[in-house]
This record gives C-alpha cells, sequence and structure tokens, in this order.
C-alpha cells in the first residue's frame, strides 16, 4: 500500500478527534504492510497531556504485538510529531515515521528540531514528511477556521444578550 493510502486512513482517525473538538491529528502504526493500530488525539477528553495521536496508536500497537519495542513498524501521522511523540516513536524503535503537514511551532523532525537527526541516540528511525501536506494541512486550517468562527459567534451572541432592551 503506497504511503499516501495510509496517510488517508490517518486522515479518517483525525476526523474522530474534529468529532470530540480535540485538535484533528491521527496516526496509524503498520506492520509488514498491515494496519495494526490506529489512533487520534484525545488529551481534553482524557484529561490526559500524553494522549496524542502518535501515543494512542503506540500504545494500542505495543499492546497488540506484546512488546514495548515495535521493530519493523511504520508510523503514519497527519502532523509533523512533537518532542513528547518523537522520543516515544524513538524508544519503540520504529523502522519509519511519516508524517503529513509540517509544525512550524511544535514539530520535531526539523520544523523546530529533528530530534531524528540525533546521531548520537542509540535507535535510528528514518522519517518522511510531506506526504499528503497539503490535504493534511487544509483538513486543520477548516479545523481552526471553523473553531474560530464559533467562537466569534459566541462572543457576539454574549454581546447581544449584554444589552439593555
Amino acid at each position: 500500500m503506497p504511503d499516501a493510502d495510509f496517510m488517508q486512513l490517518a486522515l479518517a482517525q483525525a476526523q474522530h478527534a474534529w468529532d470530540l473538538g480535540e485538535v484533528p491529528v491521527g496516526a496509524v502504526v503498520v506492520k509488514d504492510g498491515v494496519v495494526i493500530a490506529t489512533g487520534y488525539n484525545q488529551p481534553i477528553g482524557r484529561h490526559d497531556p500524553t494522549a496524542h495521536a502518535e501515543i494512542v496508536a503506540l500504545r494500542a500497537a505495543a499492546e497488540k504485538l506484546g512488546n514495548y519495542r515495535l521493530p519493523g513498524c511504520e508510523l503514519y501521522v497527519t502532523l509533523e510529531p512533537c518532542v513528547m511523540c518523537s522520543g516515544a516513536m524513538l524508544h519503540a524503535r520504529l523502522s519509519r515515521v511519516v508524517y503529513g503537514a509540517s509544525d512550524p511551532k511544535t514539530g520535531a523532525c526539523g520544523s523546530v528540531v529533528n530530534l531524528f537527526a540525533q546521531e548520537q541516540l542509540n535507535h535510528q528511525t528514518d522519517i518522511a514528511g510531506a506526504v499528503m501536506a497539503e490535504e493534511c494541512g487544509a483538513f486543520l486550517k477548516r479545523f481552526f477556521a471553523e473553531r474560530r468562527s464559533a467562537k466569534a459567534a459566541q462572543r457576539l451572541a454574549a454581546g447581544a444578550a449584554a444589552l439593555p432592551e
């Protein structure tokens, strides 16, 4: 299956996050061309700052394989991973990480830092970025535009309610 097909599955996971009001990021873990685990952002609903899509998917994959190491696995995620997620991916010994949109604020695959380029680390994971970057980025932009629009409507309604009759 081509990278774009797995990224499309990650986008479907991101929709689950959107539906819950979470930042819409989705992830899938693949081993030998088969999806073994999925995840989507849930830090708000779970009250868990570590419940990023990647961490949720890594935990599910580790549970399925019965091992905290995930050699031979690839992770596809719609947004460039942060430092926390990148660290977890390196510790899991993933063979490859593929991401969609770059994250200029917290990206740890080259946008802000590149954790994967640290040769002194004892495991090297290949990274590939910009897979369906336009689609992944547009998805996030639509979410935040909708969110800003809803907040503006709430402010407007609150202001109208405060007006004397």
